[in-house]
């Protein structure tokens, strides 16, 4: 089974929009795939988009998953740990999964959802303060960072792919969520924050670049390494939202070639963590998405089902131009071929 997370210590680079788009486009091109699609975030847009979107009830279907006797959510799941923090409950993991296409046909019948729930926000606390826990013989941290994988675990035969979508903070349920995951997916775009994030993001997960030697110890690579756990590779730096205005002498072209410095510069010192070798094979420009994106978005539809024309948005006509869309549709392909 492959394990892929989007994941960017910074917000707003389409991380979600990208995640929804490439997870329809995958399973829609290997049918014959089973999909699971774990949304670790609180803010929970991509269940939203799964459940139809704003235009077709996405947050009221989330909301009705999220009132079901077992609250068929992560934050549900999570809520049975709480009182069993170190060792594993006994439970059945179909209980908190949702078959997106019973509530939005427009994405394919191969995916299944883990969907997101603010009550993540409200258990941080409690968990963070579990993991930090002093019991001897237990490595408390690790127990609680191995809540995701022992949901996973037995999954492994009735899944061929999973996608994890993360909250841009790096709290204790976006580790546990990196944690159980071979494989990561890193947007960026084309501004000096965006440069700075990924460099967060080096730092966070690889312990790379520490201010401090103090940090080392506490750092999440290192206590992952002194459990014997892997880290997830660098599978893709995906250059998002890139605008015609991206040419040689542009302000974002300059950004743009800094950040492939920046990798190829990592790629010769700590090969180790990307599973590519060069730029051309881990780097994937997107174009940005404009209209179409908005109105995808909004019907929780994959831009290979979204039509053209004149389109209703909430009570509005807004147009999608049939060149665009299939743009859109092609940089998404090219992303899934390089999964």
């Amino acid at each position: 089974m492959k394990k892929y997370v989007f994941w960017n210590n910074k917000g707003g680079t389409g991380k979600t929009s990208l995640a929804f788009q490439t997870i329809c486009t995958y399973a829609d091109n290997h049918p014959k795939e089973r999909v699971l699609s774990i949304d670790v975030c609180p803010q929970a847009n991509l269940s939203e988009l799964f459940l139809g979107g704003l235009h077709h009830g996405g947050s009221d279907n989330l909301l009705k998953r999220q009132g079901e006797s077992v609250r068929a959510t992560i934050g549900g799941y999570f809520q049975i740990r709480l009182p069993s923090p170190y060792s594993t409950p006994s439970f059945v993991p179909q209980d908190f999964l949702t078959k997106p296409f019973q509530y939005n046909d427009q994405v394919p019948k191969n995916i299944d959802l883990l969907c997101g729930d603010p009550l993540l926000e409200l258990q941080a606390n409690a968990i963070s303060t579990l993991a930090n826990n002093q019991i001897p013989g237990t490595n408390t941290w690790i127990s609680i960072i191995d809540w995701l994988s022992d949901f996973i675990k037995p999954l492994n035969d009735k899944y061929d792919v999973i996608f994890i979508d993360t909250n841009p903070s790096f709290s204790i349920y976006t580790q546990i969520a990196l944690s159980s995951a071979e494989m990561l997916l890193l947007p960026v775009m084309a501004d000096d924050s965006s440069r700075r994030a990924i460099q967060n993001v080096f730092s966070l997960i690889y312990g790379l670049k520490l201010p401090s030697e103090i940090y080392a110890k506490y750092a999440f690579a290192e206590k992952l390494k002194e459990a014997q756990r892997t880290l997830p590779k660098v599978h893709l730096i995906i250059k998002n939202r890139l605008t015609q205005y991206m040419g040689p002498a542009s302000a974002y072209h300059t950004v743009l070639t800094a950040i492939d410095g920046d990798i190829e510069s990592l790629l010769t010192t700590q090969g180790a963590i990307f599973t590519f070798n060069g730029l051309k094979d881990g780097v994937v420009d997107i174009r940005d998405f404009q209209t179409t994106g908005v109105v995808a978005f909004a019907r929780g539809c994959p831009f290979y089902k979204l039509s053209s024309g004149r389109l209703d948005l909430l009570g509005q006509r807004v147009q999608v131009k049939e060149a665009y869309r299939i743009n859109c549709v092609k940089d998404i392909t090219k992303l899934v071929t390089k999964l």
